[in-house]
């Protein structure tokens, strides 16, 4: 299309898409080619008419104008300069960041914020077990008798502790480190003292209880590791019909003395009189014999209370309990004032079933021992089950035997008047 004027066509204009340009105007790719300046693919075209030579062409950016790629600004647009940071340490790379959010260099980025539960919840199981340990004697029998079971462990409560301290360490809660206190402070209370050697010197009684278990393959070694022993008096449960002639033979030398009834003896140095069985059971399980010692009288017993068992139906304790009885009620009738009972009781001190026999006697081991003084099972022992009990005399000093033959370890102490 051509412009035409009053005065014809100016052989001198050349005519764009959108209006006329100057002799030596750069024209975009709709209107022609310029003869002095190149154009971009996309610039614009002047469209004021005038005949600016190098009119068209969008100006530079000024410096510091943030322009994204493939855009061009139109002429007389005013661009702000670009006041976004660069990006800080952490940035992935081409991410823009709007002003004022950028982060100071050395200044310490928040995280994710940690939930404060579990740090609460562990606290709050801390608070429990100290609770649960400071009153194992409350924990009910009913049913699966889970108080008996829980007592008979109650010295490996104390594995909470650190368990419980790491845990709080993994989720940073000081809280929870606060609360491990708890039971820490309770269970040294209960068991920290065994943990010292209180034994003393001095001589007196020494006596010595095994469960040499029937089913004991070497009775003549398990008996000459007792005499080895050097004890006073030994008593023996779990005795069968065919390992009592065998420990008879290989005793006599030692201890002259003897007195066996079912499955339970009592062998001494020292003379016995007024021997008897006691009925805790409908067979033989306990015997009562009194050793007459250089010091005067002493009433000995060697017990051994039915077994328990660990099954879907819980823990059942019925027939050792009620044995238990029955040997709290001949021990109450015990006129001698000096009392040692040793035996395989199935059941620790502070297991409250057998609270009736326990709270008329001391253990040596709690006394005088050095350690918890654990006895079942002989090859990796977990719970003291085995013990020296006493009334009316003062132990030195307690402490177990190395294993013999039998799935218990022996006990034994030393008493003084």
């Amino acid at each position: 299309m051509l412009s035409i004027r009053k005065g014809g066509l100016d052989p001198h204009e050349a005519m764009g898409v959108g209006g006329p340009m100057g002799s030596h105007e750069a024209v975009g790719s709709d209107g022609g080619t310029g003869f002095d300046e190149a154009v971009g693919r996309d610039g614009p075209v002047g469209t004021d008419g005038g005949n600016g030579t190098h009119e068209g062409s969008a100006p530079a950016p000024a410096p510091g104008t943030h322009e994204p790629p493939g855009i061009r600004t139109a002429p007389g647009t005013h661009v702000p300069p670009d006041t976004s940071m660069p990006p800080g340490p952490g940035t992935p790379p081409g991410t823009h960041v709007p002003p004022g959010t950028q982060t100071p260099p050395g200044a310490r980025t928040a995280g994710p914020r940690r939930s404060r539960r579990p740090g609460r919840l562990l606290a709050a199981v801390a608070v429990l077990c100290a609770v649960a340990t400071a009153l194992h004697a409350w924990v009910p029998n009913a049913g699966v008798n889970a108080g008996s079971l829980f007592q008979t462990l109650l010295p490996w409560t104390g594995l909470g502790v650190p368990l419980l301290l790491g845990l709080a360490a993994v989720r940073r809660s000081r809280t929870a480190a606060v609360a491990v206190l708890a039971p820490a402070v309770v269970w040294s209370t209960l068991f920290g003292g065994a943990l010292t050697d209180k034994r003393s010197g001095g001589g007196g009684l020494t006596v010595v209880g095994h469960n040499v278990n029937e089913g004991n393959t070497d009775p003549a070694g398990t008996a000459r590791a007792l005499v080895g022993a050097g004890a006073d008096v030994l008593a023996l449960e779990e005795l069968s019909d065919a390992s009592a002639s065998v420990y008879s033979r290989e005793l006599a030398a030692a201890y002259p003395h003897h007195a066996l009834i079912g499955g339970v003896g009592i062998w001494s140095r020292y003379p016995l009189a007024d021997v008897k069985a006691v009925p805790i059971m409908p067979w033989t399980r306990a015997l009562r014999a009194t050793a007459r010692t250089p010091d005067g009288p002493v009433a000995v017993y060697a017990v051994h209370l039915a077994s328990v068992r660990v099954s879907a139906a819980g823990f059942t304790t019925g027939r050792r309990n009620a044995a238990a009885r029955e040997l709290a009620a001949a021990l109450r009738a015990e006129p001698a004032p000096r009392v040692v009972v040793l035996g395989d009781f199935n059941g620790t001190y502070l297991d409250g079933a057998l609270a009736p026999v326990t709270s008329q006697l001391r253990s040596a081991q709690r006394e005088a021992g050095d350690g918890l003084g654990f006895t079942w099972p002989a090859a990796f022992p977990v719970v003291r089950i085995d013990d020296v009990l006493v009334r009316g005399m003062t132990p030195r000093a307690a402490w177990t035997l190395p294993a013999t033959g039998s799935d218990h370890l022996p006990v034994a102490a030393t008493l003084g008047r």
